[in-house]
């Protein structure tokens, strides 16, 4: 009988898991399906109301100023403090420069609103958009001056975004008079709210900031998610506002072109000036366009996202012993971090991430009648 020896055959996987894989397939994957709404609809080559050209030229125009204002970042020294706390593999990043928000954000707004021919509903959301990235700014600002996490006061940060929030709303109840209090829900079916509306648009800017600044924490995952979930509500609202789709498309590109160099591992993070900044920006659409149950679903990572600091600070305090230490029921929050410290690599977080996202985008495209 022959002898068989088990021997370990080399397998080589045709597609590996990195940064920049994850990024060339987001970039391939939206364009694909920027172009397929813009064919359907009939606008391909209506170049003033394409979802797919202002995609394009933001991520271009941003991906050429990171080249630009990166260095500058550098030189001033504006380097990331890392939690010592958190994952250890993060420590490393130590220094990489913050505030990428500085210069991919107002891309975005200045192509939107010559794009759009300063619309005011353009005009409007650009300027609570750069309004929330201001507050961001203020809080990178302060961690790097004090060389801690520390940035401004969680009361002055909240105090801010609420602020402006009325202002948005004030504009929004004034210069609209025509929108309605109801809140449009799936199958035609309606919420009316009457004056509640307004407190409920404060907290739709107020949470959906802080939910998409609590999902800034991996290389390339809030620079990449927010891309998704901007040309995803651009579309679905393509019909019925077709100047924030545009605003949408030109967020959504200078996201990914923010992205080329933010994709692991990152040249620059975007801080809490970008992510704060992407928050507002999703809000508003949502609310000019009365469209909050889209933004419910295709903003699904950043709840969870949020869900999951929410319930490991509940779990902490309520299981709190005499010595004042609690049980933890995550190993860290948010989630990106838990799965981080039970092994998962950045890059398979991010993916995992992405590809959730874009099945939620898909879904709402799906409802919306514009698969």
């Amino acid at each position: 009988m022959d002898n068989f020896v088990d021997e370990k055959i080399p397998f080589s996987m045709p597609f590996k898991l990195t940064g920049r894989n994850l990024f060339l397939l987001l970039g391939l994957g939206l364009g694909i399906v920027a172009i397929g709404l813009d064919v359907a609809a009939g606008r391909f080559l209506n170049l003033p109301a394409s979802l797919f050209m202002p995609l394009v030229v933001c991520a271009l125009v941003a991906a050429g100023l990171g080249y630009v204002v990166i260095p500058a970042l550098q030189k001033l020294k504006v380097g990331q403090i890392i939690r010592e706390d958190g994952p250890q593999a993060h420590l490393k990043k130590a220094g990489t420069p913050t505030m990428g928000g500085v210069f991919f954000v107002p891309a975005g707004v200045a192509v939107a609103l010559l794009w759009s021919r300063f619309n005011s509903d353009v005009v409007a959301v650009s300027a609570l958009t750069l309004a929330y990235g201001f507050i961001g700014w203020l809080d990178d600002w302060q961690i790097l001056r004090r060389q801690s996490n520390k940035g401004i006061s969680p009361r002055m940060k909240l105090a801010l975004q609420m602020g402006f929030a009325a202002l948005f709303c004030l504009w929004l109840m004034f210069h609209n008079p025509t929108i309605s209090t109801n809140i449009a829900l799936p199958f035609g079916w309606v919420l009316p709210l009457g004056l509640l509306f307004w407190p409920l648009a404060c907290f739709v800017l107020v949470a959906e900031s802080n939910a998409t600044n609590l999902t800034d924490g991996v290389d390339g995952l809030m620079g990449g998610l927010g891309a998704i979930a901007l040309l995803g509500l651009g579309a679905s609202v393509a019909s019925t506002s077709p100047e924030l789709m545009i605003f949408c498309a030109c967020t959504s590109g200078s996201c990914l072109g923010f992205l080329a160099h933010n994709r692991n591992p990152a040249r620059v993070f975007m801080g809490d000036t970008g992510a704060l900044a992407l928050g507002g920006a999703l809000g508003a659409v949502a609310l000019l366009s009365n469209s909050l149950w889209i933004l419910l679903i295709i903003s699904g990572i950043f709840l969870v996202e949020t869900l999951s600091v929410i319930a490991q600070v509940g779990y902490y305090k309520a299981t709190k012993g005499p010595d004042g230490i609690g049980k933890r029921l995550l190993k860290m929050a948010p989630l990106h971090h838990h799965l981080e410290l039970c092994g998962w690599l950045e890059t398979q977080v991010v993916g995992i991430f992405y590809l959730t996202n874009g099945v939620l985008v898909l879904m709402i495209l799906v409802l919306t009648g514009n698969s």
